[in-house]
Formats: structure tokens, C-alpha cells, sequence
């Protein structure tokens, strides 16, 4: 370990992390543009098979950017896709980038530094980073915008630079450094350790936009919210929203083991997908979407009285069909994914003749990401961590995602030795409850 990385692990002060010089590599999980092609036709793409950990050149740092020493990381289903060359390469992305600018020529390299999420200490800070200080406590945003572009300013979702950073950019977070702009930052709750920290932002952002931001679905007290996938990343945090903005949470599920975890997280109905007769099925055969959503309709209406107000989507083909369906007159589909397929079918009659609403969303802009990180803060909305695992075990730890068997986020220990660093506030962690904070309880691997 480089003598930077241990004086972060020894808690250092600012002063100190200054003199320090930064190493000219860094470890980190990354693909390899020599890797792609090398599923050939497979019906079964294991991500570990393209998913490597070891050492990558550590990167020069832009005015505007900072370098976070990661403690920990997290798995998203953007890692799945980058180690599985689907639907393209994401080389294909960072050299069309590379183009567009010096600093941003960095990215196109014949390596890919994955990662969506990161919890970390600032190191060092560009020249034009006026509002955080090395040694600051952070996490970071998963999208990374153009401030010089003006939609921005409105909202940084809309515009044309703003990207998926550790997807669509280079240097991500299952690293043990990543270089991410100002404008990402957001503060670590102190009561948090650094692994439960790092598994919020992507997920609790992108279900906060999607569901109380005026740009999503605008959830209101009483509505009734249909999650789909409700065991997973985004579906906790979909779960643990409906319930704190007074609305009424019905997850979907595909195993008991899930159906439980939902149950203790809150959930007010957990259904199980084989009650639907849907199975794994692709969603496209319209007597089977028929069939299910007559089936999903009559469980919600037998406990509510009422059809769903809101769909939270990110399950896609599988289910898509079937939302649009079962969402009331007037009720609202809301999409950010599709992980199942991205080929959606339905019957267009149920959108237009019942004045139903389809809205796309796509993480969450800084300000968003601020609200969501405050009601964590706040402790309102928790961490759910299923297992964490060593950044040397980012393969089996991406695996989980890509066979949907993990419950929660999937989280990964970057620099921090092990689970339980990182807490602060240690009061404010006793105030507001370890069983709150953890409660499915978190399967170390570490």
C-alpha cells in the first residue's frame, strides 16, 4: 500500500495528506478493451470472466476535479453491463469522449475503471475546487454534467455532457483512488460506516428523482406505489421512500428469502413474481401480460380497494408490459432501466384511452442527490446492505447482480480494511438505532 493510502487509513490530517506524494498507479477493477468478443455467442456472459483487480496509471487531475482516497464501493447493474460488453462496449463511449477535449482524452484508454458509487477522504483538490478541502469526508454522485452548458443550470440531467460517471467516464470508484469532478460531491453522513455510505447515492438518488422530485412520478400521501424488483438496490430505497413520504408500498419479489427482507424493511404488501404465472418469461406474449396483470390487480384491489397510482420500473421487457397495464386511470409509469431487455411490448390502447403517463428518469441531478443524501443524514431513509465483499472480489461480488440473488446493494471494501470504519457521529448512530441502520443485517465476505 502506497504511503498515502496508509496515512489516510491512519486518519491523518490535511496538513499532512498534502506533503504526501500520490502514487504513479493505483489498484483498481477494470476491464479490458482486449476482452471484448471474449463471451463469442455464450448464452451466459459471467461478468468474471472480463472483470479484473490490479494496478492502472493513476491519472492527472483537471482544475476542476478532485482525488478521493475510496474506503469503500458498491455495485451497480452498470457494472454488469461493462463486463459483459452489452449493449456495447463502453470503450465505444470513452473514446468518442476522448475527443471532445483535453482532460477529457484521459478516459480513452485500453483499460475501464468501473464504479458508480465511492465513500472516500479528498487527497487532493484542483486549483479551481473552491467549496471542499483535502481530508474531507465524501461521497460521490454517479453523474457527472457540464457546467458550461446551459440546460444544465435547469437541470443537469438534460444535458448533452452529462454522463454516467465509472460508466460512460474512466477512473471510477471500485478503485482505491478515482478522480471525480467538484460538482459530484456530496457529505458523508458521520453516523454511517464507509460501506453503508457507499451503497446510497446511485440508488436512493435515481429512487428519489423518480418518485418525489416534480421531475418523477411527484408521489403524494396515500398514492399506492407498485416496485418491481422492490429486494433490490433500487427497490429498498423505493421501499423505504413511499413509506416515509406516507404513501403505500406493494413490492414485487421473485423468492421468499426476498419476500421476508421486504417485510422487515416495511414493505405494506410483498407479492411473490410466481404468483403472477410470469416467471422468467420475456413479457412479450400479450394473453400472459394480460393474464398477469389481472392477477397483480386483484391482489392490490383485495388489500386496498384500489388500482396502484404509481409504478417504479426498472425491470424492463420482463414486466414492462404488465405496469402499463395494472397503473390506473391516470396513473403514472415510471422507468429508469431495463434490466431484463430493452425491447419493451404493450397494448398502447391502456396508455392513451385511460390518459395513463409513461416518464423516463435517469439518476438524479446534484440537488436531488443532496434532498435524498439528507433524509439519510436525518437517518429517515437507512442503508441496505445484503454483503460486502473485498475490491479482490469484485467478480463474484458483480456476479450477485447479474444473477439477481443478492438482496439490497451488493457493497465492496476499497481501501478500508474491514466493515465498521468510518463513523463520526457514533451519538448520532446510538439516537437513531443500529437496528434501524442495519436491518436485514449485512453478510461480510471480507
Amino acid at each position: 500500500m502506497d504511503v498515502l493510502a496508509e496515512a489516510v487509513l491512519a486518519e491523518a490530517d490535511a496538513e499532512e495528506l498534502a506533503k504526501l506524494p500520490v502514487p504513479e498507479e493505483y489498484t483498481a477493477a477494470h476491464t479490458r478493451i482486449e476482452d471484448i468478443g471474449v463471451f463469442g455467442d455464450a448464452e451466459d456472459k459471467d461478468v468474471r470472466k472480463a472483470l479484473h483487480v490490479g494496478p492502472v496509471p493513476m491519472p492527472e487531475l483537471a482544475p476542476d476535479e478532485v482525488l478521493v482516497a475510496v474506503m469503500a464501493s458498491s455495485v451497480n447493474y452498470n457494472t454488469v453491463w461493462s463486463a459483459t460488453f452489452e449493449p456495447l462496449p463502453t470503450f465505444t463511449f470513452l473514446k468518442s469522449y476522448g475527443r471532445t477535449g483535453r482532460w477529457e482524452k484521459r478516459h480513452d484508454q485500453p483499460y475501464h475503471v468501473l464504479g458508480s458509487d465511492a465513500a472516500g477522504v479528498i487527497v487532493r483538490a484542483g486549483e479551481g475546487v473552491r467549496r471542499w478541502r483535502i481530508g474531507d469526508h465524501v461521497l460521490v454522485s454517479p453523474i457527472q454534467v457540464d457546467d458550461q452548458e446551459a440546460v444544465t443550470h435547469a437541470d443537469g440531467m438534460l444535458g448533452e455532457g452529462q454522463k454516467a460517471w465509472g460508466y460512460e467516464t474512466n477512473f471510477g470508484g471500485l478503485a482505491h483512488y478515482t478522480v471525480v469532478r467538484a460538482s459530484q460531491l456530496i457529505p458523508k453522513p458521520a453516523h454511517l460506516t464507509w460501506e453503508e455510505a457507499a451503497s446510497t447515492p446511485a440508488c436512493a438518488g435515481t429512487a428519489y428523482r423518480m418518485l418525489v422530485s416534480d421531475r418523477g412520478a411527484r408521489m403524494k400521501q396515500g398514492d399506492i406505489v407498485l416496485i418491481w424488483g422492490a429486494a433490490g438496490g433500487l427497490g429498498v430505497h423505493a421501499v423505504q421512500l413511499v413509506r416515509q413520504g406516507g404513501g403505500i408500498a406493494v413490492g414485487v419479489v421473485g423468492s421468499e428469502e426476498k419476500a421476508q427482507a421486504l417485510r422487515e424493511l416495511g414493505c405494506d404488501l410483498v407479492v411473490n413474481r410466481s404468483e403472477l404465472g410470469i416467471g422468467d418469461g420475456d413479457g412479450t406474449d400479450p394473453a400472459q401480460v394480460i393474464a398477469a396483470g389481472k392477477k397483480l390487480g386483484r391482489i392490490i384491489r383485495d388489500a386496498y380497494g384500489e388500482d396502484p397510482h404509481i409504478v417504479f420500473e426498472y425491470v424492463g421487457q420482463a414486466t414492462f408490459g404488465i405496469s402499463m397495464f395494472v397503473v390506473r386511470r391516470g396513473g403514472v409509469v415510471v422507468t429508469c432501466g431495463s434490466t431484463t431487455g430493452y425491447q419493451h411490448q404493450y397494448d398502447n390502447r391502456y396508455l392513451w384511452m385511460k390518459l395513463k403517463r409513461l416518464i423516463g428518469s435517469h439518476a438524479a441531478n446534484l440537488a436531488e442527490q443532496w434532498e435524498s443524501n439528507r433524509l439519510i443524514d436525518m437517518g429517515r431513509i437507512h442503508p441496505v446492505l445484503g454483503a460486502v465483499h473485498p475490491l479482490d472480489a469484485i467478480g463474484e461480488a458483480a456476479r450477485e447482480v447479474q444473477n439477481n440473488t443478492h438482496i439490497g446493494k451488493t457493497g465492496v471494501l476499497c481501501l478500508a480494511p474491514k466493515t465498521g470504519l468510518g463513523v463520526t457521529d457514533p451519538a448520532r448512530r446510538e439516537a437513531i438505532g443500529e437496528d434501524r441502520i442495519n436491518r436485514l443485517g449485512v453478510r461480510s465476505l471480507v
